[in-house]
């Protein structure tokens, strides 16, 4: 069964648009395109430099040879300028950045130019072109920081805790000045935690799912974490995807939290993981102080009540579902 069927996205072809997706080979990307394609789209995507592009997750979800690939980086802003006017798209997805919050403490800089530098140069490609472009921008629930155990929406205020999330703060507000000063169809979705087999394993979700089932087939490594009392709300990726194309879709843009409203420990997800392999997780994990974070955030869960109402989108798999899933795919 192709990897996008096994994910639950669904077909209707009810649309005949063009749509262009930067970061297309990432996780979120690969997913959107195979949803916009299965909607009649026509799908462009651009991509970084041709010599390190990694086409694994659109082959995976078996869209390669549907998606029409640029080579163009958000940071060259006549570059971006040039691909819309080339391109004519009616929607456009900012998908792109460096993505891992870990990752953003060792490099801050590169990290806040891929998000806020290549949105703002996004934005004003978009408003020199002068087509009416509905743009979508990926935020993140990291923005809000530790909501002490509250779930945060739309009203809540950002605490960005990592250069990742600050990088995130920042395009966020230059999407809503966009918005407000220039009338541009912009919104962003504050995206909590959405995983899938498509995740790289340097995201912790995908290095458990990953290190249990080669631990289930004999290998006598041990998994290193950090922190096991974080608490996340997990999503699955595949819906959140559904939830970006029913903002662009409204006749008014706004800001959506999208998230299941539920969070669990770090600890919990590593347990049910190995537990789907008949495993008890303590005989195979250690902790290292080396992976613990400057400014580790406690907890944070998003409340989605707003794309609820307005969007009809509510979450269907919380974490025990999407860790089953995971590894499910993860063995086929």
């Amino acid at each position: 069964m192709p990897l996008s069927q096994s994910m639950g996205i669904k077909c209707s072809n009810i649309m005949s648009k063009k749509a262009l997706i930067f970061g297309v080979t990432g996780q979120d990307g690969a997913l959107l395109t195979r949803f916009l394609l299965d909607k009649g789209y026509q799908v462009a995507g651009a991509a970084r430099s041709e010599l390190n592009a990694d086409y694994a997750n659109l082959t995976a979800t078996a869209v390669f040879d549907q998606v029409e690939i640029w080579h163009v980086s958000l940071l060259d802003k006549s570059a971006v300028k040039d691909l819309l006017i080339e391109i004519k798209p009616d929607e456009i997805y900012n998908l792109s950045g460096q993505s891992s919050v870990g990752l953003s403490f060792t490099c801050p800089v590169e990290t806040f130019e891929s998000h806020a530098l290549a949105t703002l140069n996004l934005l004003e490609a978009i408003r020199l072109s002068g087509s009416p472009i509905k743009l979508f921008n990926a935020g993140s629930g990291e923005c809000f920081g530790d909501t002490r155990g509250k779930p945060a929406n739309e009203s809540t205020s950002f605490y960005p805790r990592s250069p990742y999330a600050v990088a995130k703060t920042a395009a966020f507000w230059e999407v809503v000045n966009y918005r407000e000063v220039y009338g541009l169809f912009s919104c962003t979705g504050i995206l909590f935690n959405h995983e899938s087999p498509l995740r790289p394993t340097r995201f912790v979700t995908s290095k458990i799912v990953s290190a249990a089932s080669r631990i289930a087939d004999s290998s006598k490594e041990q998994l290193t974490l950090g922190d096991l009392s974080i608490r996340r709300d997990w999503g699955w990726a595949a819906e959140y995807v559904d939830a970006m194309w029913r903002m662009l879709q409204l006749q008014k843009p706004e800001d959506f939290v999208i998230a299941t409203g539920q969070s669990n420990s770090l600890e919990s997800f590593v347990a049910e993981a190995f537990a789907c392999v008949g495993l008890n997780w303590r005989e195979h994990v250690k902790l290292d102080e080396d992976l613990l974070r400057p400014s580790e955030i406690p907890e944070i869960k998003g409340d989605a009540s707003k794309a609820r109402e307005k969007l009809g989108w509510t979450a269907k798999f919380h974490m025990s579902e999407v860790i089953k899933k995971m590894m499910d795919l993860n063995h086929e």
